[in-house]
């Protein structure tokens, strides 16, 4: 996030930000925004499982596709998509305060924003309610694809590769699910660092303004071109093919579990 932000002074390299957080923060500031981060992962990832399970039962309907067919790759892109605004709609706000919390280095020891409570209480105070919901318009964009493309990478995998043999469901899933999120995070960063400036425009030492989606992207263009929307893509796909793989898998095993046991 800090190198998608541009919210610090110093190197953008990976082991540079590494040192330049130790630095100003401690080791404390590594997981800085990991509150918010578990608060909202969550309900969040709740939410797009068992509502991408209710979508893909909905369009199985509609579509007349038999339960033993996989559904098509528009059907579970669609479904994929749809769980994914499901869910960012409905923990916009703790997306927000991690944003802040872990979009900006702190200096001198000390962060703008702290835990969860104060940054909601701050940013209320400072910009009004409605600033809780900063970015949320390339959050809901983005979601639609991102969360699409990952269940849609997941689908086309499962009719290539229909589950046989001794492989172990859950392990397959893991594998599909990596892919699925390189793949997501690497068609939509730009418009995720998008959101990330847009989140923190507004916030305690930060001046930029943008008037809107466009012009986030108008001025970021203007001022580093289009490298800039990638900045942070190499750590970010890094984090994300164990962190789907490991959301799929689990997902899989405990539906198997409670399926044995309940």
């Amino acid at each position: 996030m800090l190198s998608q932000t541009g919210e610090h002074s110093g190197s953008n390299t990976v082991v540079g930000l590494y040192r330049d957080i130790l630095r100003n923060e401690g080791v404390v500031g590594l997981w800085a925004g990991n509150g918010a981060n578990l608060l909202r992962v969550f309900p969040a990832k709740a939410i797009v499982f068992s509502s991408n399970d209710i979508y893909k039962k909905t369009l199985r309907t509609t579509s007349q596709t038999p339960s033993d067919q996989a559904l098509s790759t528009p059907l579970s892109f669609l479904a994929g998509g749809l769980s994914g605004m499901t869910a960012s709609a409905l923990t916009y706000p703790l997306d927000f305060a991690r944003g802040r919390i872990s979009g900006k280095l702190g200096a001198a020891g000390k962060k703008a924003y702290g835990g969860i409570l104060e940054t909601v209480r701050l940013t209320v105070k400072d910009e009004g309610f409605l600033a809780l919901y900063k970015g949320v318009t390339p959050t809901l964009m983005g979601a639609m694809p991102y969360e699409g493309i990952k269940f849609g990478t997941v689908g086309v995998l499962e009719s290539i590769f229909p589950h046989e043999g001794d492989t172990p469901q859950p392990l397959k899933k893991m594998l599909y699910g990596g892919l699925g999120g390189i793949m997501a995070g690497l068609i939509t960063y730009p418009n995720d660092t998008i959101r990330r400036l847009l989140q923190l425009q507004g916030s305690r030492g930060t001046s930029v303004q943008y008037a809107g989606y466009w012009d986030c992207v108008r001025q970021t263009y203007q001022k580093e071109g289009i490298r800039r929307f990638y900045r942070g893509l190499t750590i970010n796909l890094i984090r994300m093919a164990p962190n789907a793989a490991v959301q799929f898998g689990s997902y899989e095993f405990l539906k198997q579990w409670s399926a044995k046991w309940f």
